[in-house]
C-alpha cells in the first residue's frame, strides 16, 4: 500500500525520524525545501514560502502530503519579528501547499498537518479534548491561525487531519535534551510551580500516528497527538532524574528567572496543558510508550551515570 510522501519541515526533528520510519516501511519520500541540498538522502524539490514559490513537480510527485514546516519556537527570543515569523512561517507555507494543490493536476489522497496542544492555553488541570475552548495567549493564536490556513484543503475533496502535538520527546532536540541537560549536572529542578501539566509523546508514537494517518482512511479532522497519561513538570523531572540516576538538589526554578532567561517564551515552560488522548485511542491506535518512565528509559538506560 506504499506510496509516495512529500514532507515539509522533513529535515527538522519530527520529519527526519518521520522520513527514516516511513522509508523502513516501504515508503518513498521527498522533502520540500528552501535549499535543496545535493547531498540529501531525499528526492528534494525547492520552494520559497517568502517568495511564494513552489516547484510544480513537487504537487504532482505526492501520494500524500505531511506538512510539518514552521519555524522554531525555541530557536530564537522572541522579538515582535520572530513572533511574526513564527505564525508567518505556518499560515504562508500551508496557503501556499492549498495554492499548488489547487491549481493542479495530483493525486493527493490525504493532507496531513501539525498543529501544537498549544492550541489551548494554559488549562491549568482541567482535561483538554479536541473540542475543548482555546487559549488566548500568543501560542494559542499561532495554534488558531495554522489551523485555519490548512482546513480550505479539505474543501478540494482531500481528506485532511491535523495532529496537535505535545512536547515531542526525543534525545536528539527538542525539550528533553533541554531538561536533562541541568539534571546531569545534578542542577535539575522543576520549573514554576512545578504543579503545570506536561502533554507529551515519545517521538516514534508520534511518527507512527502520523504514518497511521496516512494509512487509515478513518483518520479525518483534529486529533490530539498526546500519550494517554500527562504529568506534571515537577513529576517528569523527577522521573528524569530517577531514571539518569542523579539526585535533585535545586528547589523550584522561579518564574522570574525564567522571565528573564527567555523572557515571552517562558510561558511555554510555564504554562500547562493537560490533553486527552482518548480520540486516538479510539481509532485502536495503541501507544508502545504509554508511561512516561517508559519513555524515558528508551533514551537513557544504556547512559551509565
Amino acid at each position: 500500500m506504499a506510496g509516495k510522501i512529500l514532507i515539509t519541515g522533513g529535515s527538522g526533528l519530527i520529519g527526519s525520524r518521520l522520513s527514516e520510519m516511513l522509508i523502513d516501511q516501504g515508503y518513498e519520500v521527498a522533502h520540500l525545501s528552501r535549499s535543496p541540498d545535493k547531498y540529501s538522502h531525499y528526492k528534494t524539490f525547492r520552494w520559497d514560502v517568502q517568495a511564494g514559490s513552489l516547484d510544480e513537480n513537487a504537487i504532482t510527485y505526492a501520494d500524500y502530503i505531511i506538512h510539518l514546516a514552521g519555524a522554531g519556537l525555541a530557536d530564537e527570543k522572541w522579538t515582535k519579528e520572530r513572533k511574526r515569523e513564527i505564525l508567518r512561517s505556518r499560515v504562508d507555507s500551508s496557503q501556499l501547499l492549498y495554492k499548488g494543490l489547487q491549481q493542479q493536476k495530483h493525486r493527493v489522497k490525504a493532507f496531513i498537518s501539525a498543529s501544537a496542544i498549544g492550541i489551548y492555553g494554559d488549562s491549568g488541570d482541567q482535561l483538554m479534548s479536541e473540542e475543548s475552548t482555546y487559549g488566548e495567549d500568543f501560542m494559542a493564536e499561532v495554534c488558531k491561525a495554522w489551523e485555519a490556513s490548512v482546513w480550505p484543503i479539505k474543501d478540494l475533496g482531500i481528506r485532511t487531519v491535523i495532529l496537535r502535538t505535545g512536547i515531542a520527546l526525543s534525545e536528539k532536540g527538542g525539550a528533553l535534551p533541554q531538561m536533562a541537560r541541568p539534571v546531569k549536572l545534578m542542577a535539575g529542578a522543576p520549573f514554576g510551580s512545578g504543579k503545570q501539566y506536561m502533554s507529551w509523546i515519545h517521538m516514534d508514537d508520534l511518527c507512527r500516528l502520523y504514518i497511521r494517518a496516512i494509512e487509515d482512511t478513518q483518520f479525518a479532522g483534529v486529533y490530539n497527538a498526546v500519550a494517554p497519561h500527562p504529568v506534571t513538570n515537577q513529576e517528569f523531572t523527577e522521573a528524569l532524574a530517577e531514571v539518569m540516576h542523579k539526585p535533585l538538589v535545586l528547589p523550584k526554578v522561579p518564574s522570574f528567572a525564567l522571565n528573564m532567561m527567555l523572557g515571552e517564551m517562558s510561558a511555554v515552560v510555564l504554562s500547562g496543558q493537560r490533553v486527552s488522548a482518548n480520540k486516538v485511542l479510539q481509532t485502536g491506535f495503541t501507544f508502545e510508550y504509554n508511561y512516561l518512565d517508559e519513555a524515558l528509559e528508551s533514551f537513557y538506560k544504556n547512559q551509565q551515570s
